[in-house]
């Protein structure tokens, strides 16, 4: 039977964005928007529990919090002097660091927070307690650098957990798949010297960050090789992340023998979403989850945990992250998605599906 840990945070929700209109600060020609800041807000994760909680899906997930990560955590991937800062600017009442990332007073306990949910589901999982897991996080923190803030990401959510799970020598061999829209900068960087993370992005080439997420990063020293970059082209649809996950991904997996598969699972993808120009839809995110479980199944006797990142549509992420957790847990529960017609109807012709075909071959004979 399956368990799937759900974990998750109030508080997490409470992360405040600060004075932006989308992402423009507000300022000089810049006029506030009546509905708040940047499009990283609370209701996207806010209406997901919400939908989980209507539908009666979280009755069939354990569903718990988590402790903050400690400092110890974070200082395995952040320099001292930055956490410091951090604190120091959130106990002052909030700020900015590095770019488009502000926060409110607390918001270091906040961003502890959704790290440490992150560290707890992949502790559940690899303790044994947890088939696998999903962490609600927020802040996110994929694009997080070890020093440098960026694209709404104030700490390194699965960096961290990682790390922690070495530490403790739960794993020695991580495999991290980045699913949202953006690059995931952050993840990379963190281990581009390092053979013991496979990093995997499947991201909108160009979106952001723009100087960064090209196939030909494939790591240094010891890690040349186990950074993999798939930079889409914009306009694709569900056979374009299907085929990149089994033609590109899955073979990269069975190379690397991992002990967990940790996904870094955004929902900007979407045809919906403010913040991409693709047209993945809800049933995209579940075949993808089912894709990672069978690759789970396969090299690491199911273990698999995701990690929420982006996703900005509040409409639609609810029912991308419902069909996600139902295809996570096995149940039977679901939420039938409202724009599931239409979106079928604007996926890309046959003749721009043959395109990208041939774009993946030229990927596939690159990284081979």
């Amino acid at each position: 039977m399956i368990k799937t840990g759900f974990f998750w945070d109030e508080k997490c929700f409470w992360h405040a964005g600060g004075d932006f209109a989308f992402t423009v600060p507000i300022g000089g020609l810049v006029q506030p928007l009546a509905a708040g800041g940047l499009p990283e807000n609370p209701e996207t994760k806010r209406r997901l529990k919400n939908l989980l909680d209507v539908t009666g899906l979280i009755s069939e997930l354990h569903a718990r919090s988590a402790p903050e990560a400690t400092w110890d955590d974070l200082a395995r991937v952040h320099p001292e002097a930055f956490l410091h800062k951090f604190k120091e600017k959130s106990d002052a009442g909030g700020g900015t660091m590095g770019l488009r990332t502000p926060f409110a007073q607390g918001g270091f306990e906040i961003a502890s927070l959704s790290a440490g949910l992150a560290k707890a589901a992949l502790f559940s999982v690899l303790q044994g307690d947890m088939t696998n897991a999903y962490a609600l996080s927020r802040p996110p923190g994929h694009h997080c650098l070890p020093d440098f803030p960026n694209g709404f990401c104030l700490l390194a959510n699965i960096a961290i957990a990682v790390e922690a799970a070495l530490e403790h020598r739960l794993t020695d061999r991580v495999a991290v798949i980045d699913w949202d829209v953006h690059h995931g900068n952050g993840t990379e960087a963190i281990f581009f010297d390092r053979d013991d993370v496979l990093t995997i992005s499947l991201h909108q080439e160009r979106n952001y960050p723009m100087d960064t997420g090209d196939a030909e990063d494939r790591g240094v020293g010891r890690g040349e090789g186990y950074n993999m970059n798939i930079p889409l082209p914009p306009g694709g649809g569900h056979a374009l992340y299907l085929e990149a996950m089994e033609r590109l991904v899955l073979p990269a997996l069975s190379d690397f023998q991992p002990d967990v598969i940790i996904v870094a699972c955004g929902y900007d993808a979407a045809a919906i979403d403010p913040l991409s120009r693709m047209m993945a839809t809800a049933e995209t995110f579940r075949a993808l989850t089912e894709m990672a479980m069978e690759a789970a199944s396969d090299l690491c006797d199911d273990r698999l945990v995701l990690v929420h990142e982006g996703g900005y549509s509040e409409v639609y992420v609810p029912f991308c992250g419902h069909n996600v957790l139902q295809q996570l847990s096995g149940s039977l529960i679901s939420a039938e998605d409202p724009l599931a017609a239409t979106f079928d109807l604007r996926q890309p012709s046959a003749r721009l599906a043959a395109m990208h075909s041939d774009f993946l071959t030229d990927l596939e004979s690159f990284f081979r």
